[in-house]
């Protein structure tokens, strides 16, 4: 009896140091091999996130995804057809004519094209210039509210003018400018416009500056959520909005009239002016127009709109990848310029607004044929355009 017992003693040791070692094992193997497994998820995850990042530095370019279309787009294009995309021009009695021998790129309109006229007048207007275009037309207007409104002018097309960006802030902050881009955008886009030349995101607090009262009238850091908030809003409508005046505008004087020269330092700028074109382009900005001042501290020879320097700091500072657009070439402030659509082409622009389209048109055809702009700088930029064009699902 006493050696069973012994013997029974003795196996139900074996078994019992038999399953610890048998638990340790199994517990130490699974242990391994869930930080193992935890291990290389989080590999996993860091070379996954580093591709990400990778792949957000190679698409970073806001109409890549419609280069390739725009590409065969672009092949299709005769010499002429090319450099008239680059022109946003103005509207007036014998342009729908001439619109099937150019092609222009754009045409903005103003109050006077609206003036008396109904809802159905404006719609037929815009759409025969279409319909005479072999590539859709950018529609532009500069409706901004306030002091500038151009279709809100006319009460047979909104019933009441849009108001200014500080009236609506004073009254609801920013979710009134929020709603007056959503409405705004849906009145332009039913009437067949479809590129909005604001928000005018320029600071300005003071009173007496010419850019007061079409600024909303903020410091830099509510001025940026501004302009964030109209490009953001903007991206729920059919309607483009076009940053304006880059670099700012500041306390300037009007170069409608003549020629501004801005001395306040680089500092300056960085530090207040450029903020809400951050900002902007941060929430998807499409556009950005540029404005006619000379800015000393980093161009003093150059208008903003004929400047490398001032496009290098949009294009390669600020890493804007959308379409630079001019101000008007016909503006007293480019008086002094010779050939001015090639300074604007060959300073990095893509849209040249242009009151005499055709001497703009044959000012870059004589800039072509006397090497003073290079063809393959030209297709870069139909490119562009080509390609936002896509993008706004205009072709």
């Amino acid at each position: 009896m006493k050696k069973n017992t012994i013997i029974t003693i003795v196996v139900i040791s074996i078994l019992i140091c038999t399953f610890y070692a048998f638990y340790d094992f199994t517990n130490n193997f699974l242990m391994t091999s869930y930080y193992t497994t935890t291990y290389i998820n989080e590999e996993k995850e860091i070379e996954n996130n580093k591709e990400n990042k990778e792949e957000e530095k190679i698409t970073n370019n806001i109409f890549q995804a419609y280069e390739d279309k725009a590409f065969q787009k672009l092949q299709e294009l005769t010499l002429d057809e090319k450099i008239a995309q680059t022109l946003i021009v103005c509207n007036n009695n014998d342009l729908l004519t001439k619109q099937l021998t150019y092609n222009f790129g754009g045409v903005i309109f103003f109050e006077k094209d609206f003036k008396y006229k109904k809802r159905d007048q404006v719609i037929e207007m815009i759409q025969k210039l279409q319909n005479n275009s072999k590539i859709p037309l950018l529609t532009a207007i500069d409706e901004e509210g306030g002091k500038v409104s151009r279709i809100s002018s006319n009460s047979n097309l909104v019933s009441s003018p849009f108001k200014s960006s500080q009236e609506l802030y004073k009254e609801n902050g920013f979710n009134a400018i929020k709603e007056d881009v959503l409405y705004k955008s849906y009145i332009l886009e039913n009437l067949g416009l479809n590129l909005n030349l604001a928000p005018v995101v320029d600071i300005s607090t003071n009173e007496d500056d010419y850019m007061y009262e079409r600024s909303i009238g903020l410091d830099a850091s509510l001025t940026s959520i501004y302009a964030k908030t109209v490009i953001e809003a903007s991206k729920t409508a059919k309607v483009s909005y076009a940053l304006k005046h880059f670099p700012g505008y500041g306390n300037n004087v009007d170069t409608h009239k003549g020629i501004a020269i801005d001395n306040r330092t680089y500092e300056e700028l960085v530090n207040n002016d450029l903020l809400p074109f951050i900002e902007g382009i941060k929430a998807g900005a499409e556009a950005i127009l540029v404005s006619h001042n000379i800015v000393s501290c980093i161009d003093n020879e150059y208008p903003a709109t004929l400047s490398k320097n001032i496009h290098n700091l949009l294009r390669n500072d600020l890493q804007f990848t959308g379409v630079i657009i001019t101000d008007d070439l016909s503006m007293d402030a480019l008086d002094n310029y010779e050939n001015p659509e090639v300074l604007a082409l060959n300073a990095g622009n893509d849209l040249l607004i242009t009151s005499n389209y055709e001497k703009s048109f044959n000012n870059i055809k004589l800039g072509l044929e006397n090497n003073l702009l290079n063809e393959e700088l030209l297709d870069e930029i139909v490119l562009r355009i080509l390609s936002w064009k896509y993008y706004k699902n205009l072709l």
